[in-house]
Formats: structure tokens, C-alpha cells, sequence
């Protein structure tokens, strides 16, 4: 029997059979996998009714040993169901099967750092002059609604919602609608934690925008966290600007990698190549540019070019992949068309093509190597968002950053060079909310990640995303004084 995916509103199942269902698709076969339930404005403004209610009417916000404990036993049953979770994220979106498997490992350490920061969250206390006392505590923000993708569709659901819980919120998130399958076994493991209280956690996926509209610009939705592209994170200020509501927006990036003339273009054109193909390349921080050295790009080229012809791609399931397919044949096509365009702005070095015979049905397509060099092309300037890596070159360690930052995205960077001073002068001169040294793409629950410019603003991981979903308040009293002298009664 198909399996159907559907919505939680106010501690229950909504039921199918009164809405619309719609197809979930594994990209590494064009098969149906399953159905979700496609939600509609209605549902999704009784989810935020719920999530209100609760946050009203019970002791969530107030009761952090409760937050914790059932954060501690959300995180114990993903840890019992990883397998399973893994092998529906790897067939739902196309990840391959380990790093589905590191993924979910991932997200139960997020969901247990946050756990314990929940019973952190501490306000202060100063007597700023005789007598007059200030009281400054954090207490929950209110209903966070949550809008997650697909492209890392565990990790990238936790770390929002797990901070939103610790800080004490209650939660209307909305689901991608091609890992709505997924997702839904994923937070099946918190809603069957016997003592959450209904209404804390609601959720819903659709295929409209109607629904996911109705949440921004809702007055009783208080905080808006998103992962997504730069054009929705404009349509979603834009509509939240009458509500002033508070936003956490991570958007796309155009990650560059600068290599240093003391690198070795052997020694690392595997981890640039993995780096840029990492989930198909599909992921926000993933590699797009490499900026080389003038002496480098003849032997950087020739080993990056070897690279990525020899990368295996195939089925998110098969142990022999190491790329997986595209979402869906729209984004497959696109990257194609992408490339194809690359040749009227410099050079394609490997082209990447579409996948036939057996893998047909599929949205697979093979990683492009390109060499565009104008900053104003828009292979320089726009997220790919696929498995396409453009290779350009720099003189001078000024030049280099002045390249790396002339995008406005400012999401990630990685630094290559063994000369430890120039790496730490360069990651600080580079716009990017994170920059790695001699690797790319190392993600941590314990440190924070966001972007600077078009990338959006705001923090999610580590201790400050919790800030995302507090606020702070004051309270003053004067207490009086004891004079000088007085005898004690």
C-alpha cells in the first residue's frame, strides 16, 4: 500500500480524505514513492491557532527540564529509527545512502546540544544605583513558523525547530513538499513523545504558496525562521513587514574557494571536487568557485578535470555512487541548459551530460567543469545550485579577496595554503559567515552558521540561534534602601 503522508494540527492527524494528495517522487528512479497530504490556507491557519493556544494555554514556555526531556526522548528515537530514516531520506531526495546515514547522525547530536541548552537560558540581575533594581530574563519569543527545504532535509528542520523548542516557542512548520514523506517520520519521532503537549509542534506540506503566505503575514506568528532561495526570502520580508515579526533567513551562497600558489592542486582536487559535488551539489555551501593562484590553474585544471570525470554517478541507494541524481528532471534539465550557456562565456572544460539507458528515468546528470573569468557573467554571480564548479585565477592575495567577495552572497568560503598567517588574514577580510581552512564544508552543531549580504541574516546552530527565538525583557523595581545606622528589628 502507498504510503500517505499527513498534516499534524493540535496533537492529532489530519485526515487525507478531505484534501488534495500529491505525488512524492524519487529522483534517482522518476517513480512515485509515496503521497502527502497538500495542504491548503485553511489547514495551515489552524495550525497557527494551535500553536498560539499552546503557547498561551500551557507550561511549555515556562518548563525547561520539560523542553529538555522531550528533546532528550526526540533524540533517542531518531537514534532507534536511523536506518530507517536514512534509506527514506536517500530514496525521497536523492542524497546518497551514507552521507543520509551522517546526516541523521547529525541531527540527533543537534537535537540533544539544544536539549541541554535549554535549561541554560539565564537572565541577569544589577542594582544600578541605590535601591533601584534591574531584572533582565529571556523568555520564548512566541509561535516560530518554520519553513525548511528539501536538500538537507533533516538537519535543516532541527536546527531550526530545536532552538525554537529550547528557547521555549511553539512551532508551525511547513514542510518541503519533496521530502514531505521523510519529514514526517522524522518529527513522528517527537509528536509520539508522550509528554509534549498538543499544539506544540504542528505541521503541515503543500505544493502552493498560499499556505506558506498565510504563515508569514499571520499577526499570531511571531518569529519566522527559512532556508530557501533569495527570492523568497524577499517575498517573505516583504509580506512580513506589516506584522514586523522577527526573521531568520539563511539564503542561497556562491561558495569560493581561494587556492594559494603553496597548495598542492593533486592533494586537494579530490576534496574540491567533493566538495563542489556534495549532495549533486545541491546544497547552499556547496563549492561553485574555485579562485586559483595564476602559477596553479594549468595543474589545478588538469586534476579537478580528472576528478570529476571519474566520479561515479548513480542511484542514491547504490553503495557504488558517489553523486547522486538532481531533485527532479526540471533541475537536471536546468543545470544542462546552464552548462550549454557556460560556452558563450569562456570555457567548458567537462561537460556534464545527461544520463541515459538504465539510469534514464532518473534526474541524473554528470558534474561540469567550467572557466569563466568576467566578474559580471552571471556564472560568476548566480548560485548554481548543481554540479557545476567554475575555475578562475588571481595574481595577488588582494585580488583574490577582492574576487571572492564580488558576488552578493556571503554564505561560505574555504581558504587553502599551509602558511597559517595569510589563511587567518584572509578568512577575516572575506564576507562570508563561515570560512574554512584547508577543507570546505565542515558543518557543526556547536558553532553558528548564517550568511552576510544576499545570503540572508540571523544564526541557526550553535549557542546564538537560540537568540533567534528569545526575547529580552526588563523589569524595574525600586526597592528602597536600608539607611545607614538603623538598628536591625
Amino acid at each position: 500500500m502507498i504510503p500517505i503522508a499527513q498534516s499534524w494540527i493540535g496533537g492529532q492527524w489530519t485526515p487525507v480524505a478531505s484534501r488534495a494528495a500529491a505525488d512524492s517522487i524519487d529522483p534517482s528512479t522518476g517513480l512515485v514513492l509515496g503521497q502527502f497530504a497538500d495542504a491548503d490556507i485553511g489547514l495551515a491557519e489552524a495550525a497557527i491557532v494551535s500553536a498560539r493556544r499552546a503557547f498561551e494555554h500551557s507550561d511549555w514556555a515556562h518548563a525547561p527540564r520539560l523542553r529538555a526531556a522531550v528533546m532528550l526522548e526526540f533524540a533517542n528515537r531518531v537514534e532507534r529509527r536511523a536506518d530507517e530514516l536514512a534509506l527514506l531520506l536517500a530514496q525521497e531526495t536523492g542524497k546518497l545512502l551514507k552521507p543520509a546515514q551522517a546526516e541523521l547522525a547529525g541531527t540527533v547530536s543537534e537535537i540533544r546540544f539544544y536539549a541541554g541548552l535549554a535549561r541554560t537560558i539565564f537572565g541577569r540581575t544589577t542594582e544600578v544605583e541605590p535601591g533601584a533594581l534591574s531584572v533582565l530574563s529571556r523568555q520564548a519569543a512566541g509561535v516560530a513558523g518554520i519553513i525548511v527545504p528539501w536538500n538537507a532535509a533533516a538537519i535543516l528542520l532541527v536546527r531550526s525547530l530545536a532552538p525554537a523548542m529550547a528557547a521555549g516557542c511553539t512551532s508551525v512548520i511547513k514542510m518541503a513538499p519533496q521530502s514531505a514523506l521523510f519529514q514526517t517520520e522524522l518529527l513522528r519521532c517527537l509528536i509520539e513523545v508522550p509528554n509534549l503537549p498538543a499544539g506544540v509542534v504542528n505541521f503541515y506540506s503543500c505544493t502552493g504558496s498560499e499556505p506558506s503566505e498565510a504563515l508569514v503575514a499571520s499577526s499570531d506568528v511571531d518569529v519566522i525562521s527559512f532556508t530557501g532561495s533569495v527570492r523568497v526570502g524577499q517575498r517573505i520580508m516583504a509580506s512580513a513587514a506589516p506584522t514586523l515579526k522577527r526573521l531568520n533567513l539563511e539564503l542561497g551562497g556562491k561558495a569560493p574557494a581561494i587556492v594559494f600558489a603553496d597548495a598542492d592542486p593533486k592533494a586537494i582536487a579530490a576534496q574540491l571536487a567533493a566538495a563542489a559535488t556534495i549532495a549533486a551539489g545541491q546544497q547552499c555551501t556547496a563549492l561553485d568557485r574555485v579562485l586559483a593562484h595564476e602559477s596553479l590553474i594549468a595543474p589545478l585544471r588538469e586534476a579537478l578535470a580528472v576528478q570529476f570525470r571519474s566520479i561515479a554517478v548513480g542511484p542514491a541507494t547504490d553503495a557504488a555512487s558517489q553523486m547522486g541524481p538532481q531533485i527532479d528532471i526540471a533541475n537536471r534539465d536546468r543545470i544542462a541548459r546552464l552548462v550549454e550557456d557556460a560556452q558563450q562565456h569562456g570555457e567548458v572544460i567537462v561537460r556534464g551530460e545527461v544520463l541515459d539507458g538504465r539510469l534514464a528515468r532518473g534526474a541524473f546528470i554528470r558534474p561540469s567543469l567550467i572557466q569563466v573569468s568576467a566578474l559580471d557573467s552571471p556564472f560568476v554571480q548566480e548560485e548554481f545550485f548543481g554540479p557545476v564548479l567554475n575555475l578562475e585565477s588571481f595574481r595577488e592575495e588582494s585580488e583574490a579577496v577582492a574576487r571572492a567577495n564580488a558576488t552578493r552572497y556571503g554564505l561560505s568560503a574555504s581558504v587553502w595554503t599551509h602558511d597559517g598567517a595569510r589563511a587567518r588574514r584572509v578568512a577575516r577580510a572575506l564576507r562570508s559567515g563561515t570560512v574554512w581552512i584547508n577543507t570546505h564544508n565542515k558543518l557543526l552543531p556547536e558553532a553558528e552558521t548564517g550568511g552576510f549580504g544576499a545570503s540572508g541574516y540571523g544564526r541557526l546552530h550553535g549557542a546564538e540561534a537560540m537568540l533567534e527565538f528569545l526575547e529580552t525583557k526588563h523589569v524595574y523595581e525600586d526597592i528602597g534602601r536600608v539607611k545607614p545606622g538603623t538598628a536591625p528589628t
